[in-house]
């Protein structure tokens, strides 16, 4: 399969990875739960929005400080036992964040050094999450930039 130089439908266009910033990748937003949230909950949020992950904070209703991540990797760990179990037993709770001007780089580096698929995106200067970054994010980045 060959392309062109310009944009291919269905492409988005970047940087390079060794030029990229985790903006340039991240998932702006987030979908976010209470820990109380049962887990079959999460498994839907996660299959109707089309993400691989939800933010687990310590409010109800989603607005308060990230706790922790649930990912479809826990799901999938869990899958036979999903029944009686909520998002607070089953997330990773060191939540890993980056800044959305950290190179993708550093962020990649992160994801090994952790062994998580997802970084949490936190605005430096108001503390607050922006967005989420996940391995597949940066798989876009190594497939479909430009120099």
């Amino acid at each position: 399969m060959t392309h062109s130089q310009g944009n291919v439908e269905g492409s988005y266009r970047v940087p390079s990875f060794e030029h990229a910033r985790v903006a340039d990748a991240m998932r702006p937003g987030l979908i976010s739960c209470a820990p109380e949230t049962p887990l079959e909950t999460v498994a839907r949020m996660m299959a109707t929005n089309h993400v691989h992950s939800i933010v687990v904070t310590r409010s109800a209703g989603g607005a308060g400080r990230p706790w922790g991540i649930v990912s479809d990797i826990d799901l999938v760990r869990v899958a036979g036992d999903a029944e009686d179990r909520t998002a607070g037993e089953t997330c990773q709770t060191e939540v890993v964040s980056v800044g959305p001007d950290d190179t993708l780089r550093h962020a990649a580096q992160l994801m090994a050094k952790h062994g998580t698929g997802h970084l949490l995106v936190v605005d430096p200067q108001r503390g607050e999450p922006v967005g989420v970054l996940s391995t597949l994010d940066v798989a876009g980045v190594v497939a479909w930039a430009r120099g």
